[in-house]
């Protein structure tokens, strides 16, 4: 166990002390315990060493609103033990982290195991939104919804007991640190830059994932140049908790057979062979991983020259949601198209970026402003912006509260209906 300053992270060490280190990283919501049925096979080989997110199982609460920032974090803990070289196993958020690690600091990875991962997790707006319920309900109706995202159903009713300790896990996360991590899974995308993932890979998805299921893996195996998949039958996302041993034992093919050599101290170097065509990974009964995934192209987004355009349509998107800007721009047409254009420009790329205020100062005077003036339509979509910008319920109602004193009762009258109703949908969780 360890004392845990805020740029590092809670761990635990398991196996012989001088066994080349393995690591294993749990996903949002889970400790480190998610991986105990793997550890007794595991440190025959290796020294393993697993790590709790912040604010996850005790671990002190200091958020960390990016993947790049866990990944710095975890490092940091690392050099702290002497430890330079690994392999990494982690799961959904922990992929992410295992990606960044693999493209920002390719010499530190042996080998890379993916497992319920992706190269970009659903959209920025439903984990935004996970936020919002989360800064509004508490972290009590995601942990009662957990169990059926991360599990089969038979698994489920199968044992009540893993289920509920899957409940308790997510119940006593710390709510900061579980929204700081899921703006982290919102802002991650490494679409274009699979290819540059160098390290042996092995992409592990349980068959029946909802979440991020074979077709987030195949993608993966598609990009990365030297990646084998692995598709678990009778398993959904969090495939190590419902079926172990099958985890259990690919992880131990995988990282036997697929280590890469450090890099030569005198040159810093090393020779790395050509990606070998892609084999199906080999795997007992009852484990069947599906067939070879043929190459695909990884189309970059263009990187064109940065301006207040891209930064204020990047600014938009985080602000008020893909769907709404989609919406807005979908809709512009010759007439409006220029409107579109510089309220892009200017209003979210010059004023919205600003850094004299943050986004939570922004939206309290963007919602007095809106009630001042009467605009009702874009009051509701500022609400619901407000919300996304950390600001609570009861905050809301404080500025509008104000602003019936200085812009009039009437006009405050109509603002709390509109808010009132854009709060009810947004904070209502979705069972």
């Amino acid at each position: 166990m360890s004392e845990t300053p805020p740029n590092t992270l809670q761990y635990r060490f398991d196996g012989p002390e001088d066994a080349p280190v393995l690591i294993l990283g749990p996903s949002l919501g889970t400790t480190w315990h998610m991986w105990d049925r793997q550890v007794p096979e595991l440190m025959k080989q290796w020294r393993v060493f697993r790590f709790d997110l912040p604010g996850h199982g005790g671990a002190p609460a200091h958020p960390a609103g990016s993947v790049t920032d866990l990944a710095a974090r975890l490092l940091a803990t690392l050099d702290a033990l002497g430890v330079h070289r690994f392999g990494y196993a982690g799961c959904a958020l922990s992929g992410a982290v295992g990606a960044e690690l693999a493209l920002r600091h390719p010499e530190r990875l042996a080998s890379l195991a993916l497992i319920a991962a992706s190269p970009r997790f659903g959209t920025a707006d439903e984990f935004r939104q996970r936020g919002v319920i989360v800064r509004t309900n508490g972290l009590d109706p995601i942990a009662r919804t957990s169990p059926e995202r991360w599990f089969t159903g038979g698994f489920a009713a199968a044992q009540p007991a893993i289920t509920e300790w899957a409940v308790q896990m997510v119940r006593t996360t710390d709510p900061g640190c579980y929204i700081a991590s899921c703006e982290a899974l919102a802002a991650f995308d490494v679409r274009a830059e699979l290819s540059r993932i160098g390290v042996p890979t092995l992409v592990l998805v349980g068959s029946d994932d909802q979440v991020t299921g074979p077709a987030e893996a195949r993608t993966l195996v598609a990009g990365i140049p030297d990646a084998r998949l692995a598709v678990v039958p009778g398993a959904s996302h969090l495939v190590p908790v419902e079926q172990p041993a099958a985890v259990t034992d690919l992880l131990v093919r995988h990282f036997s057979t697929a280590w890469q050599p450090a890099f030569e101290s005198t040159t810093g170097q090393t020779a790395i062979p050509a990606a070998p065509v892609k084999p199906v990974l080999a795997a007992p009964a009852p484990v069947a991983p599906v067939a070879e995934i043929a190459p695909a192209a990884m189309q970059p987004e263009p990187a064109g020259r940065p301006d207040r355009y891209e930064t204020g349509l990047k600014v938009r998107r985080e602000v008020l949601g893909d769907a709404h800007v989609d919406r807005a721009l979908a809709s512009a047409d010759a007439f409006s198209g220029d409107f579109q254009e510089f309220i892009t420009r200017y209003a979210w790329g010059e004023i919205w970026d600003r850094p004299g205020l943050d986004r939570r100062a922004r939206s309290c005077v963007t919602l007095t402003a809106l009630v001042a003036g009467g605009h009702l339509d874009e009051l509701a979509f500022h609400t619901r912006a407000a919300l996304r910008n950390g600001l609570t319920p009861v905050e809301i109602k404080e500025v509008l509260l104000q602003a019936a004193v200085y812009c009039g009762v009437p006009a405050a009258n109509s603002a709390f209906k509109v808010a009132q109703q854009v709060i009810r949908e947004e904070t209502t969780p979705q069972e």
